[in-house]
């Protein structure tokens, strides 16, 4: 959100009509399960108890009471949206769209019903995409804590059982990591190339628990002779490439599991058993009738559902399906041919590899929350194989039926499913505006195609790659030309945020603040597990022993912005947003400061003086202010979010707070003669304060949009000022305005001020003392314009009176020297400092730069040295040397002007 509303207050202050609809989708298979969680944890009922109709209701009950958390977030966080136009995707009018752009695709041929193996979550009894499924690496023998089972499940393991063969002493030893599944067998593969196996191809074997099932030997190359055995058991119905090898040999396909992952009545007198107690009495049954062989651990990659992280089952059942290939081909070239661009640019890697390896996409869900699939199966008259029609209604599916079958009367019965959430958020860009229904549709087609999408680059195919397809594959068009994906927000130490983790921040939590207790209370009315609750609270103590301290939206929206810089991921730290707050009292501050110097009937003219006796600071912080506006809007041009923060946040803090802030003091003395010269000059710099107040405050409004609309109605009245910053003009560069010259003088002037500082650091002097100084430059213009600058850089530097010395002349007695550069050098007077402790650092460093010499000499002087070690390292050694050399000469003059020093003292 920060993202997208400092680009969308960046594009309205630059004149463009810029319109962000919010919406939100009803997330089918976490909202299902939260509610379901829910109701089980206080009433301990589920939702077949309650029925669909009931159960739904429970759930728009939960959304209208905690769905609008987002929505409050975007609000807190100053997003600048039209609330006029909110969508969420379970609204009337997106439903259309849903219903509309299913049956066009099945029409079309691409939307298809299959009976086919899919990633089935018996926990939460739905399919899921491959995307939606985590894969684990198990080194080895693992035991895992999974839903819905109170016995641990032993996983990492390789188990091998053999067949025998039909009237013959010999067997076929196979091997597999879900022993479960031999329930299902009908086959073994072998290499038909395997000269150990030839001889059984064709015959039939014998299943320990179904001696009456047909069950043969078949060669096929998807077996790898010198793997294991080189016999591979064959369960069509819970492998894929098991049912791709029961395809190419028309194998039978016996479905074992039911769907809340227990054997089912195929499973003969395994049957009600969870499937994993079947592993574990199969096992048994195997040792007893002696087909078992061994058992040995084994690394495997497992697949865990990522909502309730039970493990994923191979699963046979018809469901609806989604031919992408086309679609897919075409987003590849869009992106190929310039089209559309996807930033930053290394992503683009990832765009081809999912899109030009594309498969079928399983878009039906066996949920009740979501958009029904409007298909109907014909009931009657009977059909020898399922017959299915679309329609936005009943009504419309008949009469599709009936012409289908040129029948009078028909009957149909609407599916059960509903469809992937991801469908009907990948018909947001055009939904919103109405689409199907065009036709005289200004919002259509004002509006889209739209401009920008910036989202996680975490959903880049889930969302983004199948909002592309779905437009170009009913619309004819892209639905954005540019897609910007930011990082991912994890902790401090580098963790993706998890509730079990306790290491989840709520944006408001962050805006407002909150204590460790209410941190912990927000746990134990959650839906964790009793377990995790407790981890998660050690968790929370460990990083917020003190709660989240009150950051504010700005701070938090600085920060994110600022976080960019990272890549693909945020390490979010809370105090780094603690320290963005603590810049946003420096600019509230620093401008009640400034305000001060307006006087009560002060006006601005409108524009910024352009012939007016300006003060050598005026035209450097106009330069300045020029530059940072370039800065800034070529940062939000290239999307470069953190160098918009960093352009603002310097200017602010180090050129207007720390210089010119501090020059105009003396220019608004109370205690001065108000001559007309004085007059004149406080009236310039009222001017040019206005200026640089006002056009900071633009700049600065999209990263810091509160902040900055209440000072900017603090300024005083001017011709040009808006009702609201937000639509006040964006600031650009001021070509005349630009000074080189100046920003090298005040460079000098900055590094002399550092010397200054720094020696009365190193002397350990007060920091209101001001003792006096001496600067010697060897430039001639330079040390000139010091000359005329030499009680700004007194102020600055905060010591007392500086002289600026000769070229040649010599250190002044009673000083000690800071060489500032190689041509600059400054003096301060130390009368009266002790001067032990800096003699002392300072002969530590000529002791350390000593040793450091030797040690170059050493290694270029021993023997081989020309010979064996490379020209550029040899080249690097010599360089560093010299560069010793120089500082130990630098310190050893340090060194003779304090011990004169000393003496003198």
């Amino acid at each position: 959100t920060a993202i997208e509303d400092s680009l969308c207050r960046w594009h309205r202050m630059c004149g463009n009509v810029t319109l962000w609809v919010p919406g939100t989708d009803h997330a089918g298979i976490a909202t299902q399960s939260v509610v379901e969680r829910l109701i089980y944890k206080n009433e301990q009922l589920t939702r077949h108890d309650l029925g669909r109709e009931k159960f739904l209701e429970r759930v728009w009950d939960w959304k209208e009471k905690n769905g609008g958390r987002i929505v409050l977030q975007q609000r807190k966080i100053a997003a600048s949206v039209d609330w006029t136009r909110e969508r969420f995707t379970m609204d009337p009018l997106l439903g259309r769209a849903v219903e509309a752009a299913f049956i066009r695709f099945h029409e079309q041929g691409l939307i298809y019903r299959d009976n086919r193996l899919v990633n089935w979550c018996p926990h939460l009894r739905t399919a899921l995409s491959d995307l939606e499924v985590d894969h684990e690496d198990i080194p080895g023998k693992t035991f895992l804590t999974i839903p819905g089972y109170d016995k641990q499940v032993e996983v990492g393991v390789m188990i091998e059982f053999k067949y025998m063969l039909k009237g013959s002493n010999d067997a076929l030893v196979v091997a597999t990591t879900r022993l479960e599944t031999m329930l299902g067998d009908t086959a073994v593969a072998v290499h038909p190339e395997d000269e150990r196996y030839k001889k059984f191809v064709g015959k039939e074997l014998l299943h320990p628990f179904f001696p009456d099932r047909k069950m043969i030997v078949v060669a096929d190359t998807m077996v790898e002779k010198d793997f294991g055995t080189g016999c591979v058991k064959i369960t069509p119905a819970h492998s894929h490439d098991d049912f791709r090898c029961g395809q190419r040999h028309s194998l039978e396909q016996i479905n074992v599991l039911d769907e809340n992952g227990h054997i089912n009545a195929n499973g003969g007198a395994y049957a009600g058993q969870h499937r994993f107690e079947a592993r574990r009495t199969l096992e048994e049954d195997l040792k007893a009738n002696g087909a078992w062989v061994g058992k040995k651990s084994h690394a495997m990659r497992l697949g865990l559902c990522s909502r309730s992280k039970d493990i994923i089952e191979p699963y046979l059942k018809p469901q609806w399906w989604m031919n992408c290939k086309d679609l897919a081909h075409q987003s590849v070239m869009a992106l190929r041919d310039g089209k559309l661009k996807i930033l930053p640019e290394f992503h683009h890697q990832t765009w081809y590899h999912w899109l030009e390896n594309i498969q079928e996409w399983c878009i039906s869900r066996q949920l009740w929350w979501g958009h029904r699939i409007p298909a109907y199966r014909v009931v009657k008259p009977e059909q020898k194989t399922e017959m299915w029609v679309t329609g936005k209604s009943m009504e419309e599916a008949v009469e599709k039926a009936k012409a289908k079958l040129g029948v009078k009367s028909v009957e149909v019965v609407q599916d059960e499913d509903v469809l992937d959430t991801w469908f009907s958020s990948g018909l947001f860009p055009f939904s919103v505006f109405g689409w199907p229904d065009i036709e005289n549709n200004e919002d259509f087609n004002a509006f889209f195609p739209t401009s920008l999408l910036e989202t996680g680059h975490d959903i880049l195919f889930f969302w983004v790659a199948r909002m592309v397809m779905m437009s170009i594959g009913l619309t004819g068009k892209l639905p954005f030309h540019t897609v910007y994906l930011h990082a991912l927000v994890k902790d401090a130490h580098g963790r993706k945020m998890s509730k079990s983790l306790g290491n989840v921040i709520d944006p408001i939590e962050v805006i407002e603040g909150i204590t460790l207790k209410e941190l912990q209370d927000k746990l134990d009315q959650g839906n964790l597990p009793e377990k995790e609750v407790a981890k998660a609270k050690k968790g929370q103590e460990r990083d917020y022993p003190d709660g989240i301290p009150q950051c504010g939206a700005d701070a938090l929206r600085f920060g994110l912005l600022a976080y960019t810089l990272q890549g693909r991921n945020i390490n979010l730290d809370i105090n780094r947003v603690v320290a963005y707050r603590h810049f946003c009292n420096k600019v509230w501050n620093a401008t009640i400061l400034g305000l001060k110097c307006f006087g009560a009937d002060y006006t601005y003219r409108g524009s910024a003086p352009t012939v007016a006796p300006f003060a050598w600071e005026d035209l450097w912080i106009l330069s300045r202010l020029s530059t940072c506006a370039e800065k800034t809007n070529k940062a939000f041009e290239k999307y470069e979010f953190g160098s918009a923060t960093s352009a603002t946040h310097s200017f602010f803090l180090h050129d207007f707070c720390d210089v010119y802030l501090e020059l105009l003091k003396p220019r608004f003395d109370r205690d001065a003669e108000v001559t007309p010269e004085v007059l004149a000059d406080r009236n310039v710099a009222c001017d040019v304060l206005y200026t640089v107040l006002d056009q900071c405050f633009r700049l600065m409004h999209p990263l810091l949009p509160f902040l900055t609309e209440e000072l900017y109605q603090r300024l005083p009245p001017s011709p040009n000022k808006s009702e609201s910053i937000c639509i006040a003009p964006y600031p650009v560069h001021v070509i005349a305005w630009q000074n080189e010259a100046l920003d090298g003088e005040m460079e000098v002037v900055r590094e002399i001020v550092g010397a200054v500082r720094s020696l009365k650091v190193s002397l350990g002097l007060a920091n209101s003392a001001r003792p006096s100084g001496f600067i010697r430059h060897t430039d001639a213009s330079l040390q000139q314009k010091l000359g005329s600058l030499r009680i700004r850089v007194s102020r600055l530097g905060l010591v007392g009176d500086l002289k600026v010395l000769p070229a040649d002349a010599a250190a002044p007695p009673g000083t000690l020297s800071r060489v500032v550069n190689d041509k600059c050098i400054v003096f301060m007077e130390v009368a009266g400092v002790d001067l032990s402790k800096e003699l002392e650092k300072l002969q530590k460093k000529i002791v350390s730069t000593e040793k450091t010499n030797a040690s170059y000499v050493a290694k270029m002087e021993a023997p081989g040295y020309a010979e064996k070690v490379p020209p550029a390292v040899q080249e690097k050694n010599a360089e560093k040397l010299e560069a010793g050399r120089v500082e130990l000469a630098e310190l050893l003059k340090s060194l003779e002007s304090i011990q004169q020093a000393t003496m003198t003292s």
